[in-house]
C-alpha cells in the first residue's frame, strides 16, 4: 500500500475552474468564427473546450452570454497585449480620430473580433437583456473615449462649445457602424479618414484659437 505524501499540495480548484472558464471563453470565440453564430451551440463549446455543458450553464445561461463574455475577455487581452494604449491626444484632433478609426477599420476587418461583434449585435437585436449588457459593458466605455477626446478639444476651443458631444461621438461611429453592419460599401481607411473630416467640419470652430 502506498502511502500519501503528506507534503503533496491538493489540486487547487480556483486555477482548474478558471482554466476551464478560458477555455470555453477561446472555444466561443473560435467557433463564432467558423460556423457562424445561429449554428454555435452550448455543446459544440462544451466538446471544444473539453467540459461538460453543465459546467457552461453553471456560469452562463445561453451562449450568447458565453460569446459576450468571450468578448470582453478578448478586448482586455487586446488591451493588455498593447493593442490599446488609450485615446491619443497629440493637440491635433482629425489625426487623434483617424488614428482610433482607422484601427477601429483594422479590427472590424479582422474575422478574430468582427465574427463575435457581429453575432452579438444580431443577438442583442431580438434580446433585450443581452443587448442591455452589450451595449453597458462593451460599448459605453469605448463610446466614453470618444467624448472624453472631444471633450478636451472642446475645452481646448477647437470644436464649438455649443457641440452635443454625445451626437458629435455617433456622428463618427455610427457611418462605420452601419457600413460595417448592413455591407453597403467597402470599409477602408480613406473612408474613416472622410467621415473625421466631415464630422468635423460640422463642429470645428471657424478659426483655431490664438
Amino acid at each position: 500500500m502506498t502511502s500519501k505524501n503528506p507534503d503533496a499540495k491538493a489540486p487547487d480548484a480556483s486555477r482548474r475552474s478558471e482554466r476551464s472558464r478560458r477555455a470555453i471563453l477561446d472555444a466561443a470565440l473560435a467557433l463564432v468564427g467558423e460556423v457562424g453564430y445561429n449554428r454555435l451551440t452550448v455543446e459544440a463549446i462544451a466538446a471544444r473546450a473539453g467540459v461538460g455543458k453543465q459546467t457552461i450553464y453553471r456560469w452562463w445561461p445561453s451562449k450568447a452570454a458565453v460569446l459576450l463574455d468571450a468578448s470582453l475577455a478578448l478586448a482586455g487581452d487586446a488591451a493588455d497585449g498593447g493593442g490599446w494604449t488609450g485615446f491619443p491626444d497629440t493637440g491635433d484632433l482629425a489625426a487623434d480620430l483617424k488614428t482610433v478609426m482607422r484601427a477601429t477599420v483594422d479590427e472590424l476587418s479582422d474575422d478574430t473580433y468582427a465574427a463575435p461583434a457581429r453575432a452579438l449585435a444580431a443577438a442583442g437585436a431580438t434580446d433585450p437583456e443581452l443587448g442591455a449588457r452589450f451595449t453597458e459593458q462593451l460599448l459605453e466605455p469605448q463610446l466614453a473615449l470618444y467624448e472624453a477626446r472631444l471633450r478636451s478639444a472642446l475645452e481646448s476651443g477647437h470644436i464649438d462649445p455649443g457641440t452635443n458631444l454625445r451626437v458629435a461621438v455617433e456622428m463618427l461611429v455610427a457611418p462605420l457602424t452601419y457600413r460595417w453592419l448592413l455591407r453597403t460599401g467597402p470599409l477602408t481607411h480613406a473612408f474613416a479618414d472622410e467621415v473625421v473630416d466631415r464630422a468635423l467640419a460640422g463642429i470645428a470652430t471657424a478659426r483655431e484659437p490664438h
